[in-house]
């Protein structure tokens, strides 16, 4: 395709966006266009995705999103900047960009989305090693009445090494907040890593024993000028070492301001890591703490207290959370889960996000095979699908199935049934995964069947609720 034709495509991207002087800055992904623009209203949306080559679009956390797919988001972006003569910005200056238009709420999801995100290929990786040494060391799965290591004992040995390996993540998971959550903050990424470490020390008690010890009046205390700190670890939190990794990149960026340079790599250090630590200590761990176990406790009560009902109900509302970008609030509470597992088991939350996707899935293909004559919906719709059995659903969400209406719903109706099914089947992960088809890795043992039994179901009610809506709901060709 020649650059004329791409150049056109930016031309009327920039026309329908309000022009030149309504574009604040814009960047590029593996297969988004993303924008930052003064004035969201003089956006014109149908007019955006009817230009060819687009694949759809969504206004998500102060960016507009124009999803063009890979190479040619490139040719598209270069045209697009000549254009605009703006300079070059990375996804992060987007992003700031971006945060300026969020409110208060806003900004908050999405620094925590932000925190997890650098951090969650080692929580995948460590999920995955966990699932590994669930398959060797499981009674029955492959072999009848024993486990693989019963049945080869040779290799016994690799499985415990496994094992050690996928519990290094969870186990020192405040130092990787720590650190990622620092520098989110504009702080000392290594700073931040010490504050987690702190907090994990060995010569606290283990936070995983705070209850019982709470119970038995045995807590440790430090005793400071007569007032009692309790002497405990933050093993298996997530809010406080975020929380505390905030206070400590505020408090070492104004010691920053005061301090005389040439002592500023001593003292900033210094003030930075005793204040936050005593207040972590004395304030903060103890409130996050219960705001942590409060939320987790909600989505607990959500499964295990409401059971099947529960379930439909958090796979009807986290697609919908989606569209706002407010899922990436569940991840805390997804996290702090799983930093429990060796106590809860494993989630339930996973199975459900993957039964959504699934279901988002289902009705993309669905459109695919309604569609027959709309050439570009087709197109849009068989790849938008299959991406999303693969656990991502953006081109399906926002390219086909909130466009059309009636598959969003299909897909709602069928989430709602499979995440009822799987919260019925105590469907548990022991990790976060790709939340679709190879999300089954991640499940237990034990669980992997009654996963892709989820899956089939999300996917089969989907798929026929679509076309029976298309003749209610209408069809447009």
């Amino acid at each position: 395709m020649s650059n004329k034709k791409y150049h056109t495509i930016a031309q009327n991207i920039l026309l329908h966006l309000g022009g030149e002087e309504n574009i604040i800055s814009a960047a590029s992904c593996a297969t988004r266009l993303r924008v930052v623009v003064k004035d969201d209203q003089k956006i014109k949306v149908d007019e955006i995705e009817n230009i060819d080559l687009v694949k759809g679009s969504f206004n998500n956390g102060g960016q507009f999103q124009i999803i063009l797919g890979t190479g040619i988001v490139d040719e598209v972006y270069r045209e697009f900047m000549g254009i605009v003569n703006l300079e070059e910005v990375s996804k992060a200056e987007l992003k700031e960009a971006a945060g300026k238009k969020m409110n208060v709420f806003q900004r908050v999801l999405k620094s925590l989305a932000d925190v997890f995100v650098p951090i969650l290929p080692a929580l995948v990786a460590a999920g995955l090693l966990m699932g590994l040494n669930n398959v060797l060391t499981a009674q029955g799965l492959f072999i009848e009445g024993k486990s693989i290591i019963e049945a080869y004992p040779q290799i016994a040995d690799l499985a415990d090494m496994i094992n050690v390996f996928s519990n290094a993540a969870f186990t020192f998971l405040p130092v990787l907040i720590g650190f990622s959550a620092t520098k989110i903050f504009g702080g000392t990424p290594v700073l931040g890593a010490v504050i987690g470490a702190i907090m994990i020390h060995p010569d606290l008690l283990n936070g995983y024993s705070y209850g019982q010890a709470l119970l038995d009046g045995t807590v440790p205390a430090w005793s400071i000028f007569g007032y009692q700190i309790a002497k405990v670890g933050y093993q298996g939190t997530v809010l406080p070492v975020i929380v505390s990794s905030f206070v400590l990149a505020k408090i070492e960026r104004k010691t920053r301001k005061v301090v005389p340079p040439m002592f500023d790599n001593i003292i900033t250090p210094l003030v930075a890591v005793l204040v936050t630590a005593a207040l972590t200590f004395v304030v903060i761990g103890p409130a996050m703490r219960v705001v942590g176990d409060g939320l987790t406790e909600a989505v607990m009560w959500l499964f295990f207290s409401l059971g099947p009902v529960g379930g439909a109900i958090y796979g009807v509302v986290y697609p919908l959370l989606v569209i706002t970008g407010m899922h990436h609030s569940l991840v805390t509470a997804e996290t702090q889960i799983l930093a429990n597992i060796g106590t809860l088991g494993g989630s339930p939350t996973f199975a459900v996000v993957a039964a959504s996707n699934v279901a988002q899935g289902a009705a993309a293909l669905a459109v695919m095979m309604i569609m027959k004559k709309n050439a570009k919906m087709k197109s849009l719709a068989s790849a938008a699908g299959v991406s999303a059995l693969l656990g991502i659903t953006e081109p399906a969400v926002f390219g086909v199935n909130l466009k059309l209406k009636y598959p969003f719903v299909a897909a709602l109706i069928g989430s709602a049934v499979a995440s009822a099914y799987s919260t019925f089947m105590q469907v548990l992960s022991v990790s976060p995964g790709p939340a679709g088809l190879p999300g089954v890795i991640v499940i237990r043992p034990e669980s992997m069947i009654q996963y892709m039994i989820t899956l089939a179901i999300g996917f089969a009610i989907t798929f026929v609720v679509t076309f029976v809506l298309a003749k209610i709901w209408g069809n447009k060709e």
